[in-house]
């Protein structure tokens, strides 16, 4: 790869951590904002964190295999419990920060978790009834542990099990060397229709074959080198998870952790991303604030922005002509650059998943200057199953050809079906289930749809 890092063949994603970590040593990794400022942590730090709560909770009496629930906002803690669960040999259970107390009761009894990692006070007392009723051995607090008290559940603080572990980095190295593609890493928690959330079984193997497919599109397309993820969507959900915390440790990225939605925009300038994983509701929000901000600046401004929105419709379509040319050379130069410093002025991709994008908003942003790719997924698929490449030709009525190492196929009903590393081993705990959507080594999506003559999967909709 361009920044000459391997990425393929990791046994697993603690190796791959721990690879990368050592690479890394003293650079900025993990950054967040403290008291209106953006605090790092280098790789060696978080290596340290990692291998010292892996340390910890073995001590504490958990067994591989033993499920870990995780409920936490973004932020560096939330990574450095996930792969320091994984690296005890443990599998993590994340959860959505949103759930109710009924969600977390049927995820803690489903999973059969033996302990919860929840990042405060406030979370920890939806949480806690719950844990209570399910037997849950301890809970470990990452803040304001003193007033999440509840019944007779062992609270355990957060800074106790991540103190002095950069020596037992190596030790914490030479026990992940022992996992394998297909051990169980994660459930992930997924809403089935009209009943309970489904546990899916991501294996290390499914989340690294996602990690080599799309870290090899960015570099055939754009060429890896100091890549900048700006996280923002849930890590509980799949497509965060795999493509804003594994992808960019796979790059050797570092990750910054977004404020929130009101503070995104004033986010991105500041970190200056590289690439971003979002959703397409997101650009959305940000095409409507954007036509309300141009519109106040003027005719001027209000011409450009048709011009290129004219020039992009075209370009996108059949390609411009001679007489194109000039007033595409005057909005580069005079519009097009003000849109790309709003982003960071070094964004070379935004990648949109989980659910689809309208083809207008892709035009829109295309014609602006800024690369928007569609991905398609699933959970039960690492969850990338294809995205679209600016080399393959970008078509915004399709999410692309699939991941390479990736079988996909259209059943006789018009069923987009998935096979490859990728796939999910079943779900936890529901052998109904699993039968119905994997056949014969095949996940069944429940999409409809086709592959064009370029290999691009083609959605036209959802099976009923």
């Amino acid at each position: 790869m361009s920044n000459s890092r391997q990425i393929d063949g990791f046994p697993n994603l603690v190796s791959l951590f721990f690879t990368r970590a050592a690479e890394g040593g003293d650079a900025p990794f993990l950054s967040r904002k403290q008291d209106r400022a953006w605090v790092s942590q280098s790789w060696r730090e978080v290596a340290g964190q990692v291998a010292a709560l892996a340390d910890s909770l073995i001590k504490l009496g958990l067994n591989a295999g033993d499920r870990v629930v995780l409920v936490s906002e973004n932020r560096p803690e939330w990574l450095i419990a996930d792969i320091g669960v994984m690296a005890a040999g443990c599998v993590t259970v994340p959860t959505y920060t949103t759930n109710t107390e009924r969600n977390h009761q049927h995820i803690l009894d489903n999973s059969g978790a033996r302990a919860v990692i929840v990042s405060t006070a406030k979370l920890a007392r939806t949480v806690m009834p719950a844990a209570l009723r399910s037997g849950i051995e301890f809970v470990i607090v990452m803040e304001d542990m003193r007033t999440a008290q509840q019944g007779d559940v062992r609270l355990i603080d957060w800074a106790s099990l991540v103190q002095g572990g950069e020596d037992k980095i190596a030790e914490a190295t030479a026990r992940a060397a022992t996992v394998r593609r297909g051990d169980l890493a994660c459930l992930i928690y997924t809403s089935g229709t009209g009943g309970a959330p489904r546990g899916v079984r991501q294996h290390h193997g499914a989340i690294l074959h996602n990690v080599e497919g799309a870290a090899a599109i960015l570099d055939e397309d754009f060429g890896l080198a100091d890549e900048v993820f700006l996280s923002f969507l849930p890590l509980s959900h799949a497509y965060e998870h795999t493509g804003g915390q594994y992808l960019p440790i796979g790059c050797g990225a570092q990750i910054y952790y977004a404020e929130g939605l009101e503070k995104l925009v004033s986010n991105i300038e500041e970190v200056r991303p590289t690439i971003m994983v979002v959703v397409p509701r997101l650009f959305e929000v940000i095409r409507a604030r954007m036509l309300k901000a141009v519109e106040k600046q003027g005719k001027a401004a209000n011409f450009l922005l048709g011009q290129a929105l004219k020039l992009g419709a075209k370009d996108y379509s059949k390609g411009l002509s001679l007489l194109d040319k000039p007033m595409n050379m005057v909005v580069n130069r005079m519009f097009r650059p003000k849109i790309s410093q709003r982003f960071g002025g070094r964004m070379k991709a935004m990648v949109a998943g989980g659910a689809p994008l309208n083809p207008e908003i892709g035009i829109f942003f295309h014609s602006i200057g800024l690369t928007l790719l569609q991905g398609y997924g699933q959970t039960e698929a690492g969850p990338v199953i294809s995205c679209n490449r600016p080399k393959a030709g970008l078509k915004m009525d399709t999410v692309g050809p699939p991941l390479k190492n990736t079988e996909v196929r259209i059943a006789e009903d018009g069923e987009i079906c998935v096979r490859g590393e990728l796939v999910m081993h079943g779900y936890w705990r529901n052998e109904a289930e699993t039968a119905r959507v994997l056949v014969d080594g095949w996940l069944l999506t429940g999409d409809i749809g086709h592959i064009d003559d370029q290999g691009r999967i083609v959605i036209t909709d959802r099976k009923k």
